[in-house]
């Protein structure tokens, strides 16, 4: 049983630290070796891959972009009428994917058109899903990258989101059937939705191309108090030979350095160079 890799979410993680590049090198001082950017279109593709460079950093994960923010739009991947923005969106990731060496896209479902009932608009936000997907297979297959399908909870963080467990997403990949397409685990908007995680880990490990984690219900790190027990998730996720990446996607409680606690004492307990740093 190989032990896990943990990569750094830098657009949560040393928020007390102004832009990517010095949140890279914070992560890279902290012992990561790998890292995630929700959205790093802010800054150019060849600073972010040269601080990355320099930090000692692959990065693993990047999102399609979110769409207009202002209007409420949080990824278009389903989103009625927005395929051409979304195409183009996905245009861009793949620029930045390709400079950054990042292999995969988190493809953004996105939200339900406010007003709409989501029984209603379903079937039609699946057909735009399943159509766009196909698209986005194809040209992340010629670019040899992955997408990622990640269900967000709608009981708590966002209750308009059309992604909302690993049941539906599953069954969209498999109507897509496309092998560049896989899911993408948070294991805190799985706990939130349907709990079951021992199950639910087991059935779906075999196409998670990559997972995050945060403790339920506050979003802190997996050290801090809360339902799910880590060192038990963790020894699951390798016992079932799980051989990617898991991203650190939670809100610091303080200074981020000291809340790795956590992952300092996995990494002694596995005998990892960085482990007493």
């Amino acid at each position: 049983m190989a032990p896990l890799r943990f990569s750094a979410n830098v657009s949560w993680l040393f928020p007390e630290l102004l832009g990517f590049p010095a949140r890279l090198r914070a992560a890279g001082s902290s012992g990561f070796e790998a890292a995630e950017i929700a959205w790093p279109y802010a800054e150019p593709p060849e600073v972010l891959a040269r601080a990355a460079q320099a930090a000692g950093l692959q990065l693993v994960l990047i999102n399609t972009p979110p769409g207009d923010r202002e209007k409420g739009e949080m990824g278009l991947g389903a989103v009625p009428g927005r395929q051409a923005a979304f195409r183009e969106g996905l245009e861009q990731a793949v620029l930045y994917a390709k400079a950054l060496g990042c292999p995969r896209i988190h493809l953004m479902a996105g939200r339900v058109p406010q007003g709409a009932d989501r029984t209603a608009v379903r079937g039609e936000m699946e057909t735009v899903f399943l159509e766009n997907l196909r698209h986005a297979a194809g040209v992340l297959a010629r670019e040899n990258l992955v997408g990622l399908l990640e269900p967000i909870n709608t009981r708590i963080t966002d209750p308009q989101y059309f992604l909302d467990s690993p049941q539906q997403a599953a069954a969209v990949l498999q109507k897509v059937g496309r092998p560049n397409l896989q899911l993408q685990m948070d294991i805190f908007h799985w706990q939130i939705m349907d709990g079951n995680l021992t199950r639910n880990i087991q059935e779906f490990l075999p196409i998670v191309g990559h997972v995050q984690v945060a403790q339920v219900p506050g979003r802190g790190d997996p050290g801090s108090p809360g339902e799910l027990n880590f060192s038990y998730l963790f020894q699951l996720l390798e016992d079932e030979g799980y051989k990617g990446f898991v991203g650190c996607e939670y809100q610091p409680q303080g200074d981020t350095v000291e809340g790795l606690s956590w992952l300092r004492s996995y990494w002694d307990r596995q005998g990892h160079p960085q482990a007493g740093q």
